[in-house]
């Protein structure tokens, strides 16, 4: 049996690489996978000891094409795609991402919601997304038994999904890491990692270029720079005298390692009004709600989880409560299980929700960032697209997601 393809970490950083990728989390590791593949020398900075165990590590690692917007409709499409044939398209047959169409499920609990709901899938048939369905109560229920009586309608893709997204970021770096097995990868390229290792400066030349990066390790030099550090990707980019505008905010991950009461076939089962939504996980489930009310915080290396949080998932009496939609979560209250535990990460929220992508006002420095909570499912497309851009691959005028876009103000989805 072949060796499994190994991540390729340095204790001596290298003097000069093509490309510095700061950030080790799914979307740097996805960046130093296509960068490889364009033939580039790459190396992937990580402050942490080890890659992907912030906010990659606190994820649900879901993806779904049920958007409010065409854009991003198309960056996960890409995404989707690529999970689905990880394997062929990085030279990684035996790479196993834990890949699940268990499919999405938005459950409405009022003729309000459900009216929203269907002019969104309105839309996104519109926009070729025409696999989504539109149920009526009656059929919810008969499809879904486990949902309550109260609701209205719902929309569901089957072909919406979850994955391991600690598996998916270090099988971008493994393959990153060996460039010789990846299909129709261009000579030349090649990624190394190096972990506890903190940047502490950009270097900038006399024309006001980005020449590397100088950590608490040494200095690298390159003619690229990209920021993939997620929350943290605000502190990195004002090191170059840059103000980006990230709002890291703390969203958590309730998480019952075994959880007989959940249906192991369900789909991840949101409700419209609440956005209080669940999915299983082997013999449990993953739990989350995202507060409207959250306000942006500092980032940070060590976000904290509040047990209060996931009372108002549990309560039954909480107007946020899993049960609204599903009630078996009362037996799960009443029986009162203590056996679960939370997980928290920040999000790093843009503007409008939607990443900036591409070259700053610096030359030769780069954003991969502001996934606002959709990091895992447009990693993909979204860090192709910024090598695209650096390599001149792609016109600066094909990027909807350059960094210096006015936001377009529109109706949100609730996730």
């Amino acid at each position: 049996m072949p060796a499994r393809p190994a991540v390729r970490y340095v204790d001596r950083l290298p003097g000069t690489v093509d490309m510095v990728i700061i950030g080790g989390g799914v979307v740097g590791a996805a960046t130093a996978f296509f960068a490889t593949r364009a033939g580039l020398r790459v190396a992937v900075l990580e402050a942490r000891p080890r890659l992907a165990t912030l906010t990659t590590a606190a994820s649900t690692g879901a993806f779904r094409l049920q958007f409010d917007n065409p854009e991003e409709i198309a960056l996960v499409r890409e995404g989707i795609e690529l999970f689905s044939e990880f394997g062929v398209r990085t030279g990684l047959e035996e790479w196993d991402l834990g890949l699940t169409l268990g499919g999405y499920l938005f459950g409405a609990l009022t003729d309000q919601a459900a009216e929203r709901a269907r002019r969104l899938v309105q839309r996104q048939w519109a926009w070729g997304v025409t696999d989504v369905e539109l149920l009526d109560g009656d059929e919810a229920r008969h499809r879904f038994p486990y949902l309550s009586v109260e609701v209205r309608g719902a929309r569901f893709r089957a072909g919406d999904g979850w994955l391991d997204p600690r598996r998916l970021a270090l099988g971008y770096v493994a393959a990153a890491s060996n460039p010789a097995r990846i299909p129709n990868a261009r000579a030349g390229g090649g990624a190394v990692v190096a972990t506890s290792c903190r940047v502490t400066a950009l270097a900038i030349d006399a024309r006001g270029r980005v020449d590397g990066v100088v950590t608490d390790r040494g200095a690298v030099s390159a003619e690229s720079v990209v920021i993939a550090a997620g929350p943290l990707s605000g502190e990195v980019s004002a090191l170059g005298g840059l103000s980006i505008d990230l709002r890291p905010t703390t969203r958590q991950k309730l998480v019952f390692p075994d959880l007989p009461e959940v249906p192991a076939d369900a789909p991840m089962t949101i409700e419209e009004e609440t956005a209080a939504h669940w999915r299983p996980n082997g013999g449990g489930c993953f739990a989350l709600w995202t507060d409207p009310g959250a306000q942006s915080s500092e980032a940070t290396n060590d976000p904290v989880p509040d047990q209060t949080w996931a009372f108002g998932l549990l309560d039954p009496s909480s107007d946020h409560a899993l049960a609204r939609l599903s009630p078996f979560w009362k037996d799960v209250w009443a029986r009162g299980t203590d056996n679960w535990y939370l997980q928290a990460g920040q999000y790093e929220y843009t503007p409008d929700r939607r990443p900036f992508l591409g070259p700053t006002r610096i030359p030769g420095l780069a954003l991969n960032a502001g996934y606002s909570g959709h990091g895992v499912m447009a990693s993909a497309a979204g860090s192709r697209i910024v090598v695209d851009l650096l390599t001149g691959a792609m016109p600066p005028e094909a990027n909807a997601f350059h960094v210096d876009r006015a936001p377009v103000a529109r109706e949100h989805d609730i996730l």
